[in-house]
């Protein structure tokens, strides 16, 4: 009689007991092998489902830490996008603003060579309403601010200036002005290089000695400067009547100016030597009470309105007329070109803006 049992040496396993000795139970086993199979089959599920979610969990992990990279980037590379354009914008602005002190929301104080180079001097020359402004600027920078200046605001001082000097001999317009600005500019230079060590010029001596022979050069330039004579065989200044011609000689108000045309023709002497012109442009540029204390007579007794102006021309400034110039505007304290204007917060901005003569703008930047 056969015997069911389960035997010590094969644990999970039942055997029969048979004549022959012990043999495993096929039904058994079979059934067994399909348990053992499909409990591998199950853990191999959950190693695999395990497995899954650590490497997906890795996955999402990594990808997370990826996207904030990225977005950091693109955050940082953006914000120094605005600070460049916002950069750049500023320095295209043809204003700056003025302050002689630290406040809580500026630190420093702005300088003249500063202002020189944030309000394009090199484009207003180009303008012939500002022309006579910059290079009256320019004189006076030369004749006292000329060691205030910076080395970049030198560099660009005799760049400004060289393009002046160029722009006249190719166009033969206002030799004068500027022979005038290179002959004080000569005589500072002149002073401040052989006083060195007594007086503070900023840069070395050598580059002091070459813009001084570059000066020398420029001087010879316009001495050497001849006015061609145009061919017309149109209308010429000539034909106009006379009380045409005189109109024109009113409108002037610079002696000089006056004189130079004098020299064209005889009938423009004859009218450029009238003591009513003389004593208007007098009136124009002088007080009363200046003309009693430099009258000049003649020998019948009448005033010499043309002497008189070159005299007191000596002793008080004359009258500056310009076509265009700079600009302060009281409330936000920037100074500008009109025509470009500036980014003003006053309820009526029109009631704030001051014209800026030359020497103002240079007492603006003086501490």
């Amino acid at each position: 009689m056969p015997f069911l049992g389960q035997d010590w040496r094969s644990p999970g396993w039942s055997w029969i007991k048979t004549e022959d000795g012990w043999k495993r139970c096929e039904s058994c086993s079979q059934k067994l092998e399909r348990e053992n199979n499909h409990c591998n089959i199950s853990h191999s599920i959950i190693l695999n489902s395990e497995d899954g979610e650590i490497f997906n969990n890795e996955e999402h992990e990594y990808a997370s830490k990826k996207r904030k990279k990225d977005h950091f980037r693109n955050d940082t590379n953006t914000q120094s996008k605005i600070i460049l354009i916002n950069f750049i914008l500023f320095y295209r602005e043809k204003w700056i603003y003025v302050h002689k002190e630290s406040t809580k929301e500026r630190h420093g104080y702005c300088t003249l060579g500063e202002a020189f180079n944030r309000l394009d001097f090199s484009s207003a020359i180009q303008d012939i309403r500002r022309f006579n402004y910059v290079v009256k600027l320019l004189q006076l920078i030369a004749k006292s601010q000329l060691t205030s200046l910076s080395g970049v605001a030198q560099k660009n001082y005799f760049n400004i200036l060289d393009k002046i000097v160029q722009k006249v001999l190719d166009d033969h317009h206002n030799p004068r002005l500027i022979k005038d600005l290179l002959q004080d500019l000569s005589s500072t230079l002149c002073i401040l290089i052989r006083g060195v060590g007594k007086s503070v010029l900023v840069g070395n001596i050598n580059i002091w000695i070459c813009r001084l022979e570059t000066i020398l050069a420029w001087q010879q330039q316009l001495q050497d400067l001849q006015m061609t004579k145009q061919v017309n065989n149109g209308l010429t200044l000539s034909d106009l009547p006379l009380h045409m011609l005189n109109n024109i000689l009113y409108r002037f108000s610079d002696g000089w100016d006056i004189i130079t045309l004098g020299q064209v023709t005889p009938t423009l002497y004859m009218l450029s030597e009238d003591r009513q012109l003389w004593k208007k442009l007098c009136q124009y540029h002088f007080a009363e009470k200046q003309f009693c204390r430099h009258l000049i007579l003649s020998e019948k007794g009448h005033i010499e309105w043309k002497l008189m102006y070159f005299a007191l021309q000596k002793h008080y400034p004359a009258k500056e007329q310009y076509g265009d110039t700079l600009h302060f505007c009281r409330h936000c304290s920037i100074l500008f070109w009109k025509d470009s204007g500036h980014p003003c917060t006053a309820a009526d901005p029109d009631s704030c803006f001051t014209p800026v003569s030359p020497q103002h703008f240079i007492d603006l930047f003086k501490f």
